[in-house]
């Protein structure tokens, strides 16, 4: 299937530099659905040298490990912003940085663990992001990723893909994309995958592929 209404990383930027104040309420409306739960879990995992690929508002900081040393990224700096003021009233070792997801400027091998949360709906080309979030993973590193994408449920799947260019259009967001199969055509190697939720949210714990 096409992707509906394709944005540039330039004006996804834009798009999102728009409604950063709102962001929070916006994703008020997955947290409803138990979504905080599934941050808990995905971020217990996270060890040692941390990076956080759009990380937006920076609502996955508070489940963080103290012993992690993160490094947050994103495209908006607005969204940076909102994070870095998050990030204040927490006990971290953190600095942020405005970062392309499909052009990290990090050499090979650099991280521990890379993180990312319901974001792989809006980057222009996901598997271009996912590959580059793997190039900067240690080889024995671990990449944990919380998305959203199209139910497997086929009457819900249905839903999304009828209104997915309205979506897209109005938030950036392809929520119809399929999330462990993008992981599958960026060649990471997949340890676990669990879908919640009408099998909307997905867990996922990868790693770099075979070079």
């Amino acid at each position: 299937m096409d992707e509906p209404h394709h944005l540039s990383q330039r004006k996804i930027s834009q798009k999102y530099a728009r409604f950063a104040r709102w962001y929070d309420w916006i994703e008020g409306i997955p947290e409803v659905l138990g979504v905080n739960r599934l941050r808990q879990r995905t971020l217990q995992r996270a060890s040692g040298t941390v990076l956080e690929v759009a990380i937006g508002t920076g609502k996955n900081l508070p489940y963080y490990q103290g012993e992690c040393r993160i490094i947050g990224a994103d495209a908006s700096k607005e969204m940076l912003a909102i994070a870095q003021r998050r990030a204040s009233r927490l006990p971290l070792d953190i600095s942020f940085l405005l970062a392309d997801a499909e052009a990290l400027p990090f050499p090979d091998d650099t991280f521990d663990t890379v993180v990312s949360s319901l974001s792989t709906c809006t980057f222009p080309d996901p598997v271009a992001a996912l590959k580059d979030m793997a190039r900067v993973c240690r080889r024995e590193g671990k990449i944990l990723l919380l998305e959203h994408g199209r139910s497997d449920r086929e009457w819900l799947g249905r839903f999304q893909d009828r209104t997915a260019e309205r979506h897209a259009k109005q938030l950036g967001c392809h929520w119809n994309r399929k999330s462990v199969d993008l992981v599958r055509r960026a060649g990471l190697k997949i340890n676990k995958a669990q879908r919640v939720f009408f099998g909307i949210f997905n867990q996922i714990e990868a790693m770099p592929g075979p070079v």
